[in-house]
């Protein structure tokens, strides 16, 4: 096939004036490759309306009534987002599987005297190449872990390497998922798995892997988001660095960082329904009370005490990854975190 790929990777992609993605929107939300975007031929609403006639009614109406949409919405994409585009632009086109969608709005674009592309396979041409780097392939990165307790603002930290040198993958920001009970951001759904797994492609491709990258210390599952085989290989025999901080400055921390959900009652209560019964029906009714009564500083501390930290402390006598060292943090504010992020990078060998 003429202006066709039969595969793609990030280096492709670049090469190209646009990526469009031409499915419907809802097929878009749930992945799609990176950088693309959406100009969809049918939208979520279309697409089901011409399935149903397709398979109850007729195959030659649900077509024809098809390609009326389709012509509507691709002469609408050239009238907004495609009408500053000159004479030269070259986009790439993919839809679900390489057909109709995508050449339909392709052929159109070679009229108006554009070199469209079509990708062969269509979307899941791209969920192969990112099937083959994250599960088939070998661990590369030279991952170190940031590891430490729950609420030693480990997260933070981490942001604050980048500074220093550090090259570091962000998985809880991938993910949409600070990696806790209580680590769903309030208002936004984590991404699905497939785009979690995009986004972390990307990511990774923007690593040296001739130099360390840091990473935090995570379970093999960010909320309910899997870290992909090849990284959560590469993670399990990492070197890890621990980080320490005063359970009183934790609190604190945890106090603050957590605002977005004690300040919504009912996410909190969700939230504390997680928990596992072993801790008795009385201990269980007594946090969810100091939800109500907004006694967060009291709650952080017993969960601190109870709940996670002889957790960590369990997973810690099971860990045997080698150390690089321990940093203690003088405190979590602006000032402590700096100071952390300083004595970190230190213990980085080759950054």
């Amino acid at each position: 096939m003429a202006g066709a790929l039969d595969k793609v990777d990030l280096d492709i992609l670049r090469g190209f004036d646009d990526v469009i993605d031409v499915r419907s929107p809802g097929e878009f939300a749930e992945d799609h490759m990176p950088g693309a975007i959406n100009l969809p031929v049918l939208d979520d609403a279309e697409r089901a309306e011409i399935g149903t006639i397709y398979v109850q009614d007729s195959r030659f109406r649900a077509k024809r009534i098809g390609a009326a949409y389709v012509a509507r919405n691709i002469a609408r994409h050239l009238e907004t987002a495609l009408a500053d585009r000159g004479g030269g632009y070259a986009p790439l086109v993919y839809c679900w599987r390489g057909g109709q969608r995508s050449n339909a709005m392709a052929t159109v674009l070679r009229q108006v005297g554009w070199r469209a592309t079509v990708v062969e396979g269509g979307y899941r041409t791209w969920r192969r190449h990112v099937t083959a780097a994250l599960y088939d392939a070998e661990p590369r990165l030279k991952v170190i872990l940031l590891d430490g307790n729950t609420g030693s603002a480990k997260t933070e930290i981490l942001g604050r390497m980048p500074a220093r040198g550090v090259q570091v993958l962000d998985l809880e920001g991938l993910a949409g998922h600070r990696g806790s009970v209580f680590g769903g951001l309030a208002g936004a759904a984590q991404p699905s798995q497939k785009m979690f797994e995009s986004r972390l492609l990307q990511a990774m491709a923007q690593v040296d892997p001739a130099r360390p990258v840091l990473v935090e210390a995570e379970s093999s599952k960010i909320g309910d988001r899997m870290v992909p085989p090849v990284l959560w290989r590469a993670m399990q025999t990492a070197p890890r660095i621990a980080l320490q901080a005063r359970v009183p400055d934790r609190v604190g921390y945890l106090v603050s960082a957590y605002r977005d959900i004690t300040e919504d009652q009912d996410l909190l209560e969700t939230a504390l329904e997680r928990l596992p019964p072993l801790y008795g029906r009385k201990r269980l009714a007594a946090w969810r009370q100091m939800a109500r009564d907004g006694d967060f500083e009291t709650l952080a501390g017993e969960l601190i005490e109870i709940h996670y930290d002889p957790a960590y402390a369990r997973s810690n006598r099971r860990d045997q990854r080698p150390g690089l060292g321990t940093v203690e943090a003088p405190a979590l504010d602006e000032a402590g975190q700096e100071a952390a992020a300083d004595q970190i990078a230190a213990l980085i060998p080759d950054r």
